[in-house]
Protein backbone atom coordinates (compact mmCIF):
# COMPACT_ATOMS: atom_id res chain seq x y z
CA UNK A 1 0.00 0.00 0.00
CA UNK A 2 1.29 3.47 -0.90
CA UNK A 3 2.08 5.59 2.15
CA UNK A 4 -0.06 8.71 2.53
CA UNK A 5 -2.58 7.73 -0.13
CA UNK A 6 -6.03 9.34 -0.23
CA UNK A 7 -8.60 7.43 -2.31
CA UNK A 8 -11.46 9.47 -3.76
CA UNK A 9 -14.34 8.14 -5.83
CA UNK A 10 -15.67 10.86 -8.11
CA UNK A 11 -18.96 10.50 -9.99
CA UNK A 12 -17.62 12.35 -13.04
CA UNK A 13 -14.24 10.60 -13.21
CA UNK A 14 -13.85 8.50 -16.35
CA UNK A 15 -10.50 6.96 -15.48
CA UNK A 16 -8.11 6.66 -12.57
CA UNK A 17 -5.85 9.64 -11.86
CA UNK A 18 -2.89 9.75 -9.51
CA UNK A 19 -1.38 12.98 -8.22
CA UNK A 20 0.62 14.52 -5.37
CA UNK A 21 -0.80 17.37 -3.31
CA UNK A 22 2.04 19.95 -3.30
CA UNK A 23 0.77 21.44 -0.02
CA UNK A 24 0.71 18.21 2.00
CA UNK A 25 2.83 15.75 0.04
CA UNK A 26 0.06 13.16 0.16
CA UNK A 27 -0.77 11.05 -2.87
CA UNK A 28 -4.32 11.25 -4.20
CA UNK A 29 -5.97 8.54 -6.24
CA UNK A 30 -9.19 9.56 -7.98
CA UNK A 31 -11.22 6.81 -9.62
CA UNK A 32 -14.68 6.40 -11.14
CA UNK A 33 -17.51 5.72 -8.73
CA UNK A 34 -17.99 2.09 -9.75
CA UNK A 35 -14.42 1.15 -10.66
CA UNK A 36 -13.00 -1.97 -9.03
CA UNK A 37 -10.50 -0.86 -6.39
CA UNK A 38 -8.02 -3.76 -6.44
CA UNK A 39 -6.74 -3.37 -10.04
CA UNK A 40 -6.55 0.40 -9.66
CA UNK A 41 -4.46 0.04 -6.50
CA UNK A 42 -2.18 -2.38 -8.32
CA UNK A 43 -1.77 0.19 -11.11
CA UNK A 44 -0.99 2.88 -8.53
CA UNK A 45 1.65 0.64 -6.92
CA UNK A 46 3.39 0.45 -10.29
CA UNK A 47 3.69 4.25 -10.18
CA UNK A 48 5.77 4.19 -6.98
CA UNK A 49 8.85 5.46 -8.81
CA UNK A 50 6.92 8.33 -10.35
CA UNK A 51 5.44 9.24 -6.96
CA UNK A 52 8.92 9.29 -5.42
CA UNK A 53 10.11 11.64 -8.16
CA UNK A 54 7.16 13.97 -7.59
CA UNK A 55 7.71 14.02 -3.83
CA UNK A 56 11.40 14.78 -4.35
CA UNK A 57 10.36 17.97 -6.15
CA UNK A 58 8.22 19.21 -3.28
CA UNK A 59 9.32 22.28 -1.28
CA UNK A 60 11.65 21.57 1.61
CA UNK A 61 10.20 21.55 5.11
CA UNK A 62 11.28 24.56 7.17
CA UNK A 63 10.61 23.78 10.85
CA UNK A 64 10.28 26.46 13.51
CA UNK A 65 13.56 25.55 15.18
CA UNK A 66 16.18 27.60 17.05
CA UNK A 67 18.26 29.56 14.56
CA UNK A 68 15.64 29.39 11.81
CA UNK A 69 14.56 32.58 10.07
CA UNK A 70 10.89 33.07 9.26
CA UNK A 71 9.44 36.05 7.41
CA UNK A 72 6.31 37.37 9.11
CA UNK A 73 4.47 40.34 7.59
CA UNK A 74 7.50 41.08 5.37
CA UNK A 75 9.93 41.06 8.31
CA UNK A 76 12.59 38.33 8.65
CA UNK A 77 12.69 37.12 12.25
CA UNK A 78 15.24 34.77 13.79
CA UNK A 79 14.07 32.20 16.35
CA UNK A 80 16.40 32.44 19.36
CA UNK A 81 16.08 29.85 22.13
CA UNK A 82 18.11 29.65 25.32
CA UNK A 83 17.86 27.54 28.42
CA UNK A 84 15.61 28.93 31.11
CA UNK A 85 12.17 28.73 32.62
CA UNK A 86 10.51 31.63 30.79
CA UNK A 87 7.87 30.29 28.43
CA UNK A 88 6.62 33.60 27.06
CA UNK A 89 7.82 34.39 23.54
CA UNK A 90 9.12 37.94 23.21
CA UNK A 91 9.90 39.78 20.02
CA UNK A 92 13.05 41.85 20.35
CA UNK A 93 13.74 43.69 17.09
CA UNK A 94 14.32 41.02 14.47
CA UNK A 95 14.47 38.21 17.02
CA UNK A 96 11.81 35.93 18.50
CA UNK A 97 13.27 35.16 21.92
CA UNK A 98 12.06 32.29 24.10
CA UNK A 99 13.26 29.66 26.56
CA UNK A 100 11.44 26.85 28.34
CA UNK A 101 11.25 23.25 27.01
CA UNK A 102 12.92 23.15 23.60
CA UNK A 103 10.40 20.61 22.30
CA UNK A 104 7.63 23.23 22.68
CA UNK A 105 9.43 25.84 20.55
CA UNK A 106 7.63 24.99 17.27
CA UNK A 107 4.19 25.10 18.88
CA UNK A 108 4.81 28.39 20.67
CA UNK A 109 6.33 30.09 17.61
CA UNK A 110 3.38 28.98 15.47
CA UNK A 111 0.90 30.25 18.06
CA UNK A 112 2.63 33.65 18.10
CA UNK A 113 2.61 33.88 14.30
CA UNK A 114 -1.08 32.97 14.22
CA UNK A 115 -1.88 35.80 16.63
CA UNK A 116 -0.02 38.24 14.42
CA UNK A 117 -1.80 36.86 11.36
CA UNK A 118 -5.27 37.22 12.85
CA UNK A 119 -4.59 40.75 14.04
CA UNK A 120 -3.20 41.91 10.68
CA UNK A 121 -5.86 40.17 8.60
CA UNK A 122 -8.65 41.59 10.78
CA UNK A 123 -7.21 45.09 10.41
CA UNK A 124 -6.90 44.83 6.64
CA UNK A 125 -10.36 43.28 6.32
CA UNK A 126 -11.85 46.24 8.22
CA UNK A 127 -9.91 48.63 5.98
CA UNK A 128 -11.21 47.13 2.74
CA UNK A 129 -14.72 46.61 4.12
CA UNK A 130 -14.93 50.33 4.97
CA UNK A 131 -13.74 51.17 1.47
CA UNK A 132 -16.34 48.85 -0.09
CA UNK A 133 -19.11 50.06 2.23
CA UNK A 134 -19.89 46.58 3.52
CA UNK A 135 -19.89 44.83 6.89
CA UNK A 136 -17.95 41.74 7.91
CA UNK A 137 -19.44 39.85 10.84
CA UNK A 138 -16.38 37.86 11.82
CA UNK A 139 -12.76 37.23 10.81
CA UNK A 140 -11.14 33.89 11.65
CA UNK A 141 -8.10 31.92 10.53
CA UNK A 142 -7.43 28.27 9.78
CA UNK A 143 -4.93 26.12 7.91
CA UNK A 144 -6.66 24.83 4.77
CA UNK A 145 -4.60 23.43 1.91
CA UNK A 146 -7.09 24.13 -0.87
CA UNK A 147 -7.85 27.84 -0.51
CA UNK A 148 -6.41 31.02 0.96
CA UNK A 149 -9.67 32.60 2.00
CA UNK A 150 -13.42 32.14 1.99
CA UNK A 151 -16.40 34.41 2.49
CA UNK A 152 -19.75 33.11 3.77
CA UNK A 153 -23.11 34.62 2.95
CA UNK A 154 -23.41 35.44 6.66
CA UNK A 155 -20.59 37.96 6.28
CA UNK A 156 -17.93 35.86 8.00
CA UNK A 157 -14.51 35.67 6.34
CA UNK A 158 -11.94 32.99 7.03
CA UNK A 159 -8.29 33.08 5.93
CA UNK A 160 -5.31 30.79 5.95
CA UNK A 161 -2.97 32.03 8.67
CA UNK A 162 -0.10 31.29 6.31
CA UNK A 163 -0.92 34.43 4.33
CA UNK A 164 1.13 36.31 6.93
CA UNK A 165 4.17 34.40 5.60
CA UNK A 166 3.55 35.68 2.06
CA UNK A 167 4.58 39.12 0.79
CA UNK A 168 2.26 41.86 2.05
CA UNK A 169 1.02 42.77 -1.42
CA UNK A 170 -0.06 39.15 -1.94
CA UNK A 171 -1.85 39.04 1.41
CA UNK A 172 -3.65 42.33 0.82
CA UNK A 173 -4.84 41.21 -2.62
CA UNK A 174 -6.33 38.09 -1.02
CA UNK A 175 -8.10 40.19 1.62
CA UNK A 176 -9.50 42.52 -1.05
CA UNK A 177 -10.71 39.44 -2.96
CA UNK A 178 -12.64 38.08 0.01
CA UNK A 179 -14.11 41.47 0.99
CA UNK A 180 -15.30 41.95 -2.60
CA UNK A 181 -17.37 38.79 -2.15
CA UNK A 182 -19.46 40.76 0.35
CA UNK A 183 -20.75 42.62 -2.72
CA UNK A 184 -20.58 39.92 -5.41
CA UNK A 185 -20.77 36.27 -4.36
CA UNK A 186 -19.35 35.16 -7.71
CA UNK A 187 -16.35 35.71 -9.96
CA UNK A 188 -18.02 37.75 -12.67
CA UNK A 189 -16.07 40.58 -14.40
CA UNK A 190 -17.74 43.13 -12.12
CA UNK A 191 -16.32 41.25 -9.12
CA UNK A 192 -12.77 41.34 -10.44
CA UNK A 193 -13.19 45.02 -11.25
CA UNK A 194 -14.18 45.68 -7.63
CA UNK A 195 -11.15 43.79 -6.31
CA UNK A 196 -8.86 45.95 -8.46
CA UNK A 197 -10.69 49.09 -7.28
CA UNK A 198 -10.31 48.16 -3.61
CA UNK A 199 -6.68 47.27 -4.09
CA UNK A 200 -5.84 50.24 -6.33
CA UNK A 201 -3.83 47.84 -8.47
CA UNK A 202 -4.11 44.70 -10.58
CA UNK A 203 -4.67 41.64 -8.32
CA UNK A 204 -3.54 39.16 -10.98
CA UNK A 205 0.19 39.19 -10.02
CA UNK A 206 -0.76 38.21 -6.46
CA UNK A 207 -2.83 35.29 -7.72
CA UNK A 208 0.06 34.22 -9.96
CA UNK A 209 2.45 34.41 -7.00
CA UNK A 210 0.25 32.10 -4.93
CA UNK A 211 -0.04 29.62 -7.78
CA UNK A 212 3.74 29.52 -8.11
CA UNK A 213 4.89 29.84 -4.50
CA UNK A 214 1.82 29.09 -2.38
CA UNK A 215 2.61 25.41 -1.84
CA UNK A 216 5.94 26.33 -0.21
CA UNK A 217 4.08 28.31 2.48
CA UNK A 218 2.51 25.06 3.68
CA UNK A 219 5.95 23.60 4.37
CA UNK A 220 7.00 26.43 6.67
CA UNK A 221 6.82 25.21 10.26
CA UNK A 222 6.77 21.56 9.23
CA UNK A 223 9.45 19.12 10.32
CA UNK A 224 8.93 16.79 7.36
Amino acid sequence: MIDGLDIVRHPRARRARLSIDPASGRAKLVLPKRAALKPVLAWAEEKAGWLAEQRARLPQARPFAPGAVVTVADEPLTIAWQQGARRTLVRDGDTLSLSGPIETVPRRVEAWIKRVALDRLAQETAEFAAKAGVSVTRVTIGDPTGRWGSCASSGAIRYSWRLILAPGWVRRATVAHEVAHRVHMNHAPVFHALVAELLDSDPMPARAWLRTHGAALHWIGRSS
